[in-house]
């Protein structure tokens, strides 16, 4: 069976865009139509293609760009590249699933964390915290967690949405994995009152900060 072409495959995706989709995703910032399951269901059909999922990078179509996001090699990129394709990147789900799938499996991902942390632009800066909320609860050796908190309560209330949320994200997970400073993160996020009226879905955990970190507590004592 031969592999799908780039002219298939622009064609395949174009048959699963459903305006519906489109129209929920445009109220966060993104642009495609497609269900994310079928797309899945495609790159599991198309498997792993590195050098073919840079000719659907380079189309600039958010949906060809989530599906080379899982048929690429993480490792393949060099620093430079996964730079500039989360600069280029432009809308959320784009960036979400290029740190989430490629930059964290990336053998650059703590020096691209070190030198997205405090750059200029606020969704290049939340990239950065999203990789540093990782690190805290996975590998927090060396990192100033005390620190990180004084940024947070400083910065958090008045930054953009995307940085926000980002670093609401680190201050719940500090506040999660490390009893010892978890008073801190408590109170920040009280004071704060960040996402402290956000919509929650019944059955989930709501993003403030003090019930997230007081839920997953809960949760870790009844299953030790």
């Amino acid at each position: 069976m031969s592999e799908m072409t780039l002219t298939e495959v622009m064609a395949e995706l174009a048959s699963l865009e459903d305006p519906k989709i489109r129209a929920v995703n445009e109220r966060y910032g993104d642009d495609h139509g497609v269900n994310l399951t079928k797309l899945r269901a495609l790159a599991k059909r198309i498997k792993t293609r590195h050098e073919f999922a840079g000719q659907l990078w380079a189309t600039g179509d958010s949906a060809a760009r989530l599906l080379a996001l899982l048929i690429c090699r993480p490792r393949s990129f060099s620093q430079d590249e996964l730079d500039a394709m989360l600069r280029d990147a432009r809308v959320p789900k784009v960036q979400d699933w290029l740190v989430n799938y490629v930059v964290k499996k990336s053998p650059h991902v703590e020096a691209l964390r070190v030198s997205w942390f405090d750059d200029p632009d606020p969704v290049i800066a939340s990239a950065g915290w999203a990789l540093t909320a990782d690190r805290v609860v996975k590998k927090p050796e060396g990192l100033d967690l005390a620190g990180l908190l004084d940024l947070i309560e400083a910065q958090m209330a008045d930054a953009p949405e995307r940085l926000q949320w980002a670093m609401n994200a680190c201050l719940a997970q500090i506040g999660i994995e490390h009893p010892e400073y978890r008073a801190r993160a408590l109170e920040i996020g009280e004071r704060l009152e960040v996402l402290k009226d956000y919509p929650t879905s019944p059955g989930c955990t709501s993003p403030f900060a003090p019930v997230w970190i007081t839920e997953m507590v809960r949760r870790q004592a009844e299953q030790a």
